[in-house]
């Protein structure tokens, strides 16, 4: 291919920069454009600043080699966990405990309560074990337990956490619960915000967890939505029916992000694998999205017939009691599917993520030969199916993947634990995204004063080097020796613009990059 020159700007004249260009110029791609990426890491589409969201598509692995090589979220080559923020600020993980250690991550038992939270190894009701170490070491681990087999209705115990300082308004709390108390015993969450008014901190009630599944730890997500300085409260309340146990806590993971909507637990997965036909599907109890859509999971447990030893999953919308004032077919409603790696330290996990967007242009043709839009209203497209416990609804056609993953894979890490698997769930709106996504896939070339005539908007096939006279990106490589491909950035010498180049029209050599500020590498 002959030489390539490579210049290197102001500010960018260290080693980091240097290797990463280097890179580039022999052919690599951004460590977090990988196909595999959404198992890794969480891009936060809505806090890229607008027009850099093509900074963050994925390659396929047709056009992107990884090389066998695992992800490296240490690579020269991986953008950093701030890089195109709006606010400058990443996703933080505030706290993660386990209470194996004795000091149990700083937290204190507060006033206010007339009993104690313990840390412990079992107790005789229930549980027998921590989530930490479940199915792995009986016994070996800790948990923090209030009894509630003995004391008085209205007893109450108060587990408070170390200060935290937000930096933004999202939290998201995520811990196991086991309840072998009584019916009526009850776990509140509250929050104990410090500010100017209040300088000692004040309560402030989030949710209150009572009945549910017992018997076994449960996984819980509550939304906070904190500003300032503030601790998280655990606070144990003992009800008036009977109790063998009492209420434990475990695997404590409190980070800046939004929790996911719903939790599907699967349990005895290890007896649904020795006995599940391939071929055969289960189904997720029915969903609603925050803004009414009603959807449902099917999961093919050992695989589509044809394709055995291979997880299969399938997003379903479904008939809901909203259908009637919802718009149809489906706009750009995203799905994530995700399979949860149950490592106790939300930092180390590895979830298995898929997502699948509702485009409303989408159609298929049915069996009679009529072309539909696949995600129009379940009752049009869809078939009546009825529950387990009599109630009949329409089931739209699912879209998913046939191979979400393979068996070895699920057997790897910490998928399984306990013998149960645990998928998490969220349908969002994502139409507001979709402006800026079509920004990002035309090429803005022009760099005319807006005032005095609108930009034009066109395919990348023509790109501006020379003054307003476009010319074709092969005659520019012709003419000027380049050779671009998808993502390259071109700087007019002398000019603060750049040019970014779209996979369609994608050419298989590498480009001498001039480097500047506005890389912003």
């Amino acid at each position: 291919m002959g030489k390539q020159e490579l210049s290197v700007g102001k500010n960018c004249d260290h080693l980091g920069t240097l290797e990463h260009v280097f890179l580039h110029a022999l052919g690599f791609q951004h460590e977090q454009c990988r196909f595999d990426r959404d198992d890794y890491v969480t891009i936060m589409w809505n806090q890229i600043k607008a027009g850099e969201e093509h900074n963050f598509i994925i390659h396929n692995d047709t056009v992107a080699s990884s090389f066998g090589l695992p992800y490296d979220y240490g690579s020269v080559m991986h953008y950093s966990k701030t890089d195109f923020s709006k606010s400058g600020t990443a996703l933080t993980f505030l706290d993660s405990c386990h209470f194996e250690e004795p000091n149990i991550c700083g937290m204190i038992q507060s006033k206010g309560g007339n009993a104690k939270w313990a840390r412990v190894q079992r107790v005789k009701g229930g549980p027998q074990t921590d989530y930490t170490n479940l199915g792995r070491c009986q016994g070996a681990g800790f948990f923090m337990h209030f009894s509630t087999a003995t004391g008085t209705r209205g007893d109450t115990a108060r587990l408070e956490s170390r200060l935290f300082y937000p930096k933004r308004r999202s939290q998201c709390l995520q811990f196991y619960h086991y309840n072998s108390g009584g019916a009526d015993d009850q776990l509140n969450i509250w929050v104990r915000e410090y500010t100017a008014k209040n300088p000692k901190g004040a309560l402030r009630l989030i949710q209150k967890i009572s009945g549910g599944y017992q018997g076994s730890w449960e996984l819980y997500h509550v939304t906070l939505d904190v500003s300032d300085k503030f601790r998280v409260v655990f606070e144990g309340v003992k009800g008036r029916k009977p109790s063998k146990g009492g209420l434990s806590l475990d695997d404590v993971n409190l980070s800046e992000t939004k929790c996911p909507q719903y939790i599907w637990h699967i349990r005895n997965l290890n007896s649904l694998l020795a006995t599940t036909h391939a071929g055969y599907e289960t189904y997720s109890p029915r969903y609603l999205s925050p803004d009414g859509y009603s959807f449902q999971i099917s999961l093919y447990i050992n695989g589509e017939t044809d394709s055995p030893n291979k997880m299969a999953v399938y997003f379903h919308l479904m008939s809901g009691p909203n259908d009637d004032k919802l718009q149809w077919p489906c706009p750009w409603r995203q799905a994530s599917m995700e399979l949860m790696d149950q490592h106790p330290d939300i930092q180390h996990r590895m979830n298995n993520i898929r997502m699948i967007t509702t485009d409303p242009t989408m159609t298929f043709t049915d069996s009679k030969g009529n072309v539909k839009y696949y995600w129009d209203n379940p009752r049009k497209v869809g078939s009546l199916v009825t529950d387990s416990n009599g109630s009949k609804y329409y089931r739209g056609p699912g879209y998913g993947y046939k191979s979400y993953i393979t068996h070895d894979r699920l057997k790897s890490r910490s998928f399984i634990k306990g013998d149960d698997v645990i998928f998490l769930f969220s349908l969002n709106d994502v139409s507001g995204l979709l402006e800026s996504e079509i920004r990002d896939l035309r090429l803005e070339t022009d760099d005319r004063n807006v005032e005095k005539e609108p930009k034009r908007q066109m395919w990348n096939t023509k790109i501006d080097v020379d003054d307003g006279k476009d010319r074709d990106i092969i005659d520019i490589n012709e003419g000027a020796g380049l050779h671009l491909v998808e993502g390259d950035i071109l700087i007019q010498e002398g000019e603060d613009r750049n040019t970014i180049l779209d996979e369609k029209y994608r050419w298989p050599t590498t480009v001498p990059y001039v480097l500047d500020r506005s890389l912003g590498l």
